[in-house]
């Protein structure tokens, strides 16, 4: 990638925010979900990642994780299989001793010109990613997080006003912020926190791989701040809604960093 992505948060000072936490992140080998993983491990948490078949990825976030003093176990496999969501559970549970904060990263996109051109395929793929495998994971989970857990989960801007090429994962991601809104009401009796954040445009693997070169090179350059976002500029959101000591009384809300664009509401 040409600029490569800031998300090792090498300039990152972490405070123990939190120290003694057991993390599990989902599409955690690169990009956001790389920069969240450093950033849990710096403030003194340990850290389960799952993410889909980038072995390589994987190993230099776990590298980097390891590098704070921190445990790492890496989990690979595809989220869309819904006993696999119950493992990466239970992997971590066993192997960190627990969890506490739970953050839904992974996702797929796949651009399209016109609506028609969305195969059933596609349709389900995105679906089954971009959010059944959010609900099925946090399923897994709710039985082990403990009163003062945290659910953090990865929408869009995209989610917000929608976005004309990119209309199935415009729709997962707005249900995502409806589920939250939902689960941050079911769960606020058993002191579970759920949020959410929405960036704007981030350099990460997933533009090269799914957009055109043409695209590519404008990306970003449409919002207010005229450039796109870098993970580590990100991952200070998710260390916010993890952190009981910064956001304990946050729950069912959206931190949208989207480079200065506005929306109604």
């Amino acid at each position: 990638m040409d600029p490569p992505p800031a998300d090792e948060m090498r300039d990152y000072v972490g405070r123990d925010l939190l120290a003694g936490k057991r993390a599990l992140i989902t599409g955690g080998d690169s990009g956001i979900g790389r920069a969240v993983a450093v950033a849990f491990a710096k403030e003194g948490a340990d850290v389960a990642i799952a993410y889909l078949s980038e072995d390589d990825d994987a190993r230099r976030t776990r590298e980097l994780v390891e590098a704070e003093g921190r445990r790492c176990v890496a989990i690979p496999g595809d989220l869309t299989d819904r006993s696999h969501c119950e493992e990466v559970v239970r992997r971590t549970v066993a192997e960190l001793g627990g969890l506490d904060v739970l953050v839904n990263n992974a996702g797929t996109q796949t651009p399209v010109q016109n609506p028609e051109d969305i195969s059933d395929e596609q349709w389900t793929r995105t679906f089954d990613l971009n959010i059944h495998a959010y609900f099925r994971v946090t399923r897994a989970a709710l039985s082990h997080l403990p009163r003062g857990g945290a659910i953090i989960n990865t929408s869009s801007i995209n989610g917000l006003r929608g976005n004309k090429t990119l209309i199935d994962y415009s729709a997962t991601k707005g249900a995502i912020l409806a589920w939250t809104y939902s689960m941050a009401q079911a769960l606020t009796e058993r002191g579970i926190r759920v949020n959410c954040v929405a960036p704007g445009p981030v350099w990460t693997p997933l533009i090269p791989s799914t957009f055109p070169a043409e695209k590519v090179d404008q990306f970003g350059s449409q919002v207010p701040m005229g450039r796109m976002a870098m993970p580590d500029e990100i991952a200070p959101s998710y260390v916010f809604f993890a952190s009981e000591r910064l956001s304990s009384y946050y729950t069912g809300e959206v931190l949208a960093p989207i480079g200065g664009e506005t929306l109604p509401g």
